[in-house]
């Protein structure tokens, strides 16, 4: 692989008509893509001459052309019903960082599904046992947020699971120390920015892709334009979460939101 930076693109559930999604909170749904633009995405990567390969295959150096890593979180049933057929049929492999503690819970991977998504040659990542935020977690809740999830997908999977991503994007050093005691071999975070092959495994950036966005913006995403001005409101962000705390944080941020 070349020294060239590549996004890694963070999707999360798929929007189908007439389904319900698993949370209707603003904050969440602004980060919920429709089937239809999700297609477009993907048509536009392969248009634009990208590979789309998953957290591994890139850490792997497995393709010397552009591409773009594609990467959900939570684990939704839409990963298995929409995303994966979408992504097979374009040539595309993905990383799938599922919540193991809402594995068969509605809205949500089933067992079977995630086997499927195994079996098909989709990687499974780990998004924690229950979703906590983990740079507010003690040890005994690390355990179970980083070691009994990763435990829980192995045996539900059959096969190693070593690639992990952080809840909310709340990132730590001592997360990610956690992390790679627990045997995994990378650490995603939210941080907003674009990966090259000196990038930290344990502090891999990201790109949220979200349902506003037109397809000149998602162009202007996947070659990392404008990723230091996102880094720099990212940052505004990041400093009001240390002053409120994640609880008070989020209470603003939805009302900010619904009002918006």
């Amino acid at each position: 692989m070349t020294n060239q930076h590549t996004t890694f693109l963070m999707y999360h559930e798929i929007e189908v008509a007439g389904r319900a999604l698993c949370d209707a909170e603003p904050g969440y749904v602004r980060y919920v893509v429709s089937q239809a633009a999700f297609r477009d995405q993907l048509g536009q990567l392969r248009a634009d001459g990208y590979g789309g390969l998953s957290v591994g295959q890139w850490l792997a150096g497995s393709q010397a052309g552009p591409a773009a890593v594609i990467t959900f979180d939570d684990g939704c049933e839409t990963d298995a019903l929409i995303a994966a057929p979408l992504l097979a049929e374009n040539g595309f492999h993905a990383t799938f960082y599922v919540i193991a503690g809402r594995v068969g819970q509605r809205g949500y991977l089933s067992a079977a599904q995630l086997r499927e998504l195994s079996a098909a040659g989709f990687e499974i990542g780990c998004h924690s046992m229950t979703h906590r935020y983990l740079d507010e977690a003690d040890d005994a809740q690390l355990q179970v947020e980083v070691n009994e999830a990763k435990a829980r997908l192995e045996q539900i999977t059959g096969t190693g699971i070593v690639h992990f991503s952080c809840p909310g994007g709340r990132y730590s050093r001592r997360v990610a120390q956690w992390a790679a005691r627990a045997g995994f071999e990378s650490v995603a975070s939210s941080r907003i920015g674009a990966n090259t092959p000196a990038s930290s495994r344990l502090n891999l950036a990201r790109v949220a892709v979200l349902r506003d966005y037109d397809s000149g913006t998602f162009a202007r995403l996947v070659r990392g334009e404008g990723l230091t001005a996102r880094r720099a409101r990212a940052g505004l962000l990041n400093a009001a979460k240390t002053i409120l705390g994640n609880r008070a944080y989020e209470r603003v941020r939805a009302r900010v939101l619904d009002q918006g």
